[in-house]
């Protein structure tokens, strides 16, 4: 996996948890849409097949 995938992958996994945040203030903070943060945080974090 490229090394900036990765750490925009736990970046967002970080906010998520610290903050608290949905899925939709999430996209907004980092400028993605749903499916990309939806994608990131299921697939490059190991919480999906």
């Amino acid at each position: 996996m490229k090394e900036y995938i990765e750490e925009r992958a736990v970046n967002i996994a970080n906010y998520i948890i610290e903050s608290n945040a949905t899925v939709r203030q999430t996209a907004k903070t980092f400028g993605v849409s749903k499916s990309t943060v939806h994608m990131v945080v299921t697939k490059w974090n190991g919480f999906c097949c």
